[in-house]
């Protein structure tokens, strides 16, 4: 499948979304790895995660349009070498994702809605939130929450934040693409953020940059 989205965002970001249906020998193919890179690549015990790994270099060349070095401080937050880009990556089961920007900062998740996430929601819903009643759509509005928690995770590098205590999603009703607003309030201060969900197939998909 390969690409599903590649869209710039106010010519200021980038976001790419990867379907894998691939095979591990077509991923590799389109790639030249250095000798570290086949180490780690190697270092992966499932296919699956193997083939994540992979589609994530095949996004990132595709969305700039050259060959990209994906790298990792201590922390494991990506950079690309050689660039200034700020980017995010996220992958669930088939779906990669990656949000680029030189100038902002940027925060992408996206989850396979196959789990039963109301027997979690206590350890990320706070009071201010409002779920619906609707059995048709809680899960997915559970999802949109969570997705939207670890974007604003990522964008502020995970630094002093707990899910249920310093990040809160402002009440919405949940559609199949939508902006939501959410708000970051932590020993650093207090950050307001809007952010972009969307649905495809049964993915959530979230990402938020500033």
């Amino acid at each position: 499948m390969g690409i599903v989205l590649k869209e710039s965002i106010s010519d200021k970001c980038l976001i790419g979304i990867w379907e894998i249906n691939e095979d591990y020998d077509s991923l590799l193919s389109n790639l030249d790895l250095d000798e570290a890179e086949f180490i780690k690549l190697n270092s992966f015990k499932s296919e699956g995660r193997k083939l994540e790994w992979l589609s994530v270099r095949n996004l990132i060349n595709n969305l700039l349009e050259r060959k990209s070095r994906i790298i990792y401080n201590s922390d494991n937050k990506p950079f690309l070498k050689g660039t200034t880009y700020n980017i995010s990556i996220s992958h669930s089961h088939k779906l990669t994702a990656i949000f680029l920007s030189k100038v902002k900062r940027v925060g992408i998740d996206l989850e396979l809605m196959s789990h039963k996430i109301s027997t979690l929601q206590d350890k990320f819903i706070n009071h201010q939130e409002i779920i619906t009643t609707d059995p048709a759509l809680r899960r997915y509005h559970l999802y949109i929450h969570w997705c939207a928690k670890e974007a604003l995770y990522k964008i502020c590098d995970k630094q002093d934040i707990n899910f249920k205590e310093n990040l809160t999603i402002f009440p919405f009703d949940p559609d199949d693409e939508g902006i939501i607003k959410g708000r970051v309030l932590n020993s650093y201060g207090v950050e307001d953020f809007w952010i972009k969900y969307l649905k495809y197939k049964d993915y959530s998909i979230v990402w938020t940059c500033k």
